[in-house]
């Protein structure tokens, strides 16, 4: 009879016993887990094309800003405002525009009650500057005593009282001189006018300075500031353009001059062994030779919408008024 001392216990059926509660174990978690990431709404990972998943990470280069990003109505970021690159005065085909500044002289009138419609000066003036075709102005008209008409534009001495002088921001070193504007009250009014003068400070950015005849035409003297709009012109004309070398003049030093143009200037240019040079502009309306380059020799004159105009055979012949058989095409 075996005694019950010489008994052992079963090591073996413990050790499976453990291995079985493990399993278990482990499976429950992996359900618990498999269950937490189906019901994710992502589940922290993007499916490749492979069905495999990959972790999402931002695109390289893709920067993270730390100031809230606003959003449009679908979710996507709204863009930012761009800071407007037009001139401060003017707008182009808007029915306001904003606020200008007074300055002035000289313009004929057009017999015009209306301005022509604003239409969008974008590619239609290439060589435009502050003054664009197409656009409307807001600013104020003062009135001044144009005296014999002469003034900064150094056209000389005029018996056109329809003349303005242009505020000194719009003046753009002499580049309005010659231009025809048309000016129009808020009383319906209007009268057409030609720059031939600058109106300093205080004169402000939109402001026209009219010949008091001018001024006359849409209010009373005695108003002294009105408010108004005004635009560019390309009026019809029957004259041809003119070349006037300025005083002191020679084949080693020469000031140009345009004169009767129907649009405004952008560019003078004289010719050379190498071809056209450009001359530089003063706020007198000349354009300058220093050195006597291409005085005396062919120009080519460049109107605000890109016509170019060459003219030969004018000498130099100081402070004389040659005329030319060319004008620019109206617009």
């Amino acid at each position: 009879m075996a005694s019950s001392s010489h008994r052992r216990p079963r090591p073996e059926r413990r050790t499976r016993r453990v291995p079985v509660v493990t399993v278990v174990a482990v499976a429950a978690v992996a359900l618990v887990v498999s269950l937490v990431v189906a019901f994710r709404p992502d589940g922290g990972s993007e499916t490749g094309a492979d069905g495999g998943a990959r972790t999402v990470e931002p695109a390289a280069g893709a920067g993270v800003s730390g100031s809230p990003t606003a959003t449009g109505a679908t979710g996507s970021p709204s863009p930012k405002p761009k800071p407007s690159t037009a001139s401060p005065s003017a707008t182009a085909g808007r029915a306001s525009t904003p606020a200008a500044t007074p300055a002035g002289k000289s313009g004929s009138s057009s017999g015009r009650s209306a301005a022509p419609a604003a239409r969008t000066a974008s590619g239609a003036a290439p060589s435009a500057g502050r003054i664009a075709p197409g656009t409307s102005y807001r600013g104020v008209a003062t009135s001044y005593d144009a005296g014999d008409g002469n003034g900064a534009c150094s056209y000389g001495p005029t018996s056109d009282v329809m003349t303005a002088a242009m505020n000194t921001a719009d003046y753009e070193t002499s580049k309005a001189c010659g231009a025809y504007v048309l000016v129009r009250a808020g009383s319906g009014a209007s009268i057409t006018v030609r720059i031939t003068n600058e109106c300093p400070a205080p004169c402000a950015v939109g402001q026209l300075d009219l010949s008091r005849q001018a001024f006359a035409k849409l209010a009373p003297l005695s108003a002294g500031r009105i408010p108004v709009t005004w635009s560019l012109l390309s009026p019809a004309t029957s004259d041809t353009v003119s070349i006037r070398y300025k005083t002191g003049s020679t084949q080693y030093w020469c000031g140009i001059q345009a004169i009767g143009h129907r649009n405004p200037l952008a560019r003078l240019e004289v010719r050379t062994s190498a071809g056209w040079t450009r001359l530089a502009r003063t706020d007198y309306n000349y354009f300058l030779s220093e050195q006597g380059t291409g005085c005396g020799g062919a120009l080519r004159l460049t109107d605000i919408y890109g016509e170019r105009l060459t003219v030969e055979g004018i000498a130099v012949r100081a402070d004389v008024v040659q005329s030319t058989r060319v004008q620019f095409a109206r617009h």
